[in-house]
């Protein structure tokens, strides 16, 4: 299918594979119930299906924290449909029966026991058909596969390794942390462990078969599959072990601090190394793209910022305020001297200067208990003396150079109160010198120390100097974005969608728009921020080449948002609809969603609860049990939503697929005409 094909306007549904239920599932939704969904969605008369990434995580759950870029997830596996399963002893066939009973009914599906259990399954039955699994690796279907999917090998030695580990990140194996491909080649033909790697490379082929079966299901149903492609790979991936020169794994990639998260965000992705990427052409995402081009007629760009500018931060802090974008046209300490800065001046706006005193004030005033001097007096020695070095005799103390960040201060085992200070005090500086003569200023940089002691004029020629760098990068950035996005538009027939969310600089929708790549419109968050009153943008004004959508799965659904979050007489009188019930209803389900219907946009995309929400049937009794993932928590709730009922009874509810048929039906609304 050609990118022409996803030209047309369409309306769609985001359902993660795991949410989706069926009679067949174990527990959890399977690459084979999307051809059951498929025809839910053509009932309702639905254009697209938007999945999150299916890539093998592990027995992480998060979609987005891949172990590979190629492998699918052996989680999404239907065991009853592998050719081996037909001669599966009694045994088996009662394990699978009494996994489907235990995890079939849970309202959410536990990731970890699942994946588990359908291991240990999957290992029963290689092991009782090994001979025949690994004649074909020799000489049959499998090695013909194993021919077409060369990654595969990689992954499958890093998988075995990985297991042999005890699942600890290959940065702590004692082995085999740094391979070459010859390495990589010789312990995937050496024979005393062919077994194992032959074990997950026929996972992968048995997942590849049914992922494919399905979107071809999907395609027979004259709906477009949208698959969702990470920017990042984990740091502990098959990727980062196998290819280290394609990554920068000294820096994080993250997001600068916000109102949301005032520290910012450190992922603990590495960043990639562009630089050598170009050498060989972008193999590699060359290489991503042609594997999930196999399923896909579009995908979703995830952090798309990212193409142009990363924010990145060292590996030795935990949060990112200390961070800086990547690529940068840096401060030089040339800039800085012409502006009358010596090198003593350089240093006092690069490093955190700490007064003796105030060390001893941060120990006395958050001592936590009853005073006493000597044990103060004990705790600042400490204090001093592992984390501290003195300026030419002064009152005044720098960091020694072994502290390279907030874990390094965080190891010294220091009293609470002088960690907590030191903490604070290692991000009081104007600017990161991250490379020798080479700065950026910090995100905070008007709350340093330094800054307070600059002349007003000193201030205005800092702020310019700043700007002007800022304007430089941003030409770099868009140089960088348009370069690496033709390559991935170029290289594929499936459609790009952008999520383009955050703060956004000027170059990216220009860029976006200038390749065809549709960017992302969620309508709590589309709105003239800078006004009074911050409205919503009306949705005419919405542009053709877009996603939009009332929720995404990192935030509350329409409903939640609606009863806990939003304005709702702003909201209503937004969408002109001023008697809107209080508590969500299907009523006003219908209103809200037949209005985003109506947005100008190429695909309007809803999350399959807020089409349930259509119906009476499926509303629970807590909003937010509904929600995929929250932000900012770890826990064994992310992630982990399943519908509310199996796919097949889902398909009775003729309301519900009146409801959403009917949205179809909507026409875009119309520009007004100005003058």
């Amino acid at each position: 299918m050609q990118k022409q094909a996803t030209s047309k306007r369409l309306l769609g549904a985001a359902v993660p594979v795991g949410a989706l239920r069926s009679k067949g599932g174990m527990g959890v939704g399977e690459f084979s119930d999307l051809a059951g969904f498929a025809l839910l969605c053509k009932k309702m008369k639905l254009g697209l299906i938007q999945i999150l990434p299916v890539n093998d995580t592990g027995f992480e759950s998060s979609p987005y924290s891949s172990l590979t870029a190629f492998g699918l997830h052996p989680l999404y596996l239907r065991i009853e449909s592998l050719p081996e399963y037909e001669a599966a002893d009694r045994a088996i066939k009662k394990r699978i029966k009494d996994a489907r009973e235990k995890f079939g009914n849970a309202a959410r599906f536990s990731h970890y026991q699942i994946l588990k259990e359908k291991l240990e399954i999957c290992r029963e039955l290689f092991d009782a058909n090994k001979t025949e699994i690994i004649k074909s690796a020799g000489k049959g279907r499998l090695s013909d596969w194993i021919g077409q999917n060369s990654w595969v090998k990689q992954y499958a030695v890093y998988r075995r390794l990985k297991e042999v580990n005890n699942g600890k990140s290959w940065k702590e194996w004692p082995e085999h942390r740094t391979v070459s491909a010859q390495d990589i080649e010789k312990l995937w033909n050496d024979k005393d462990l062919r077994e194992d790697h032959i074990f997950w490379a026929w996972l992968q082929e048995a997942l590849d078969v049914q992922f494919s079966i399905a979107a071809k299901a999907i395609a027979d149903a004259g709906i477009i599959l949208e698959g969702d492609l990470p920017i990042l790979m984990n740091e502990d991936s098959c990727d980062a072990w196998a290819h280290p020169e394609i990554f920068i794994q000294e820096l994080s990639a993250g997001a600068p601090p916000d109102m949301y998260s005032p520290d910012g965000q450190n992922w603990g992705f590495p960043i990639y190394n562009w630089e050598n990427q170009e050498k060989d052409n972008y193999a590699w995402w060359r290489k991503r793209l042609a594997v999930a081009g196999k399923y896909y007629q579009a995908y979703r760009i995830d952090h798309v910022l990212g193409f142009f500018r990363i924010w990145a931060s060292s590996h030795s802090d935990y949060s990112s305020s200390l961070g800086r974008f990547v690529p940068y046209a840096p401060i030089t300490s040339g800039d800085l001297k012409k502006l009358g800065f010596d090198k003593g001046r350089i240093r006092w706006i690069s490093q955190p200067h700490i007064p003796t005193g105030e060390l001893w004030d941060a120990l006395k005033n958050n001592w936590g208990g009853p005073k006493n001097d000597s044990e103060i007096a004990a705790a600042a020695d400490k204090a001093f003396s592992k984390a501290l070095e003195q300026l030419n005799n002064e009152e005044l103390w720098l960091f020694k150079k072994k502290i390279k960040g907030e874990k390094d201060i965080d190891n010294l085992e220091l009293h609470p109160a002088a960690r907590k200070y030191l903490l604070q005090k290692w991000h009081d500086r104007v600017f990161l010198e991250y490379e020798k003569g080479r700065f950026a200023p910090l995100w905070y940089f008007r709350n340093a120390r330094a800054w307070e002691t600059f002349s007003v004029e000193e201030k205005r020629e800092m702020e310019a100097l700043i700007e002007k760098r800022r304007v430089k990068s941003e030409k770099i950035w868009e140089a960088q974005g348009k370069r690496l996005l033709s390559v991935l538009v170029e290289s594929s027939h499936m459609l790009p969608c952008a999520e383009d969310l955050g703060a956004v600089p000027a170059c990216v929708p220009k860029v976006l728009s200038r390749l065809k790549i549709l960017g992302l419109r969620v309508v709590r968050w589309f709105r003239d921020w800078d006004k009074d009153g911050q409205p919503y943008i009306p949705f005419e004004k919405y542009p053709e080449l877009s996603v939009c959508t009332g929720a995404v799965h990192d935030s509350s659904t329409i409903r939640e948002w609606w009863e806990k979050e939003a304005n709702q007489g702003q909201f209503a009188g937004f969408i002109g609809v001023p008697a809107l019930p209080k508590t969500y209803n299907p009523g006003a389900a219908k209103m809200i969603l037949s209005k985003i219907a109506a947005a100008r946009s190429r695909f309007r995309v809803f999350q399959i609860q807020d089409l349930l929400h259509l119906s009476n049937k499926w509303y629970t009794e807590n909003p937010a049990s509904e929600r995929v993932n929250v932000p900012g928590t770890s826990n064994e709730f992310n992630w982990t939503y399943r519908l509310p009922a199996t796919i097949e009874e889902i398909a009775k509810d003729k309301d519900v697929i009146r409801a959403v048929a009917e949205l179809r039906k909507i026409k875009p609304v119309k520009r007004k005409k100005t003058g």
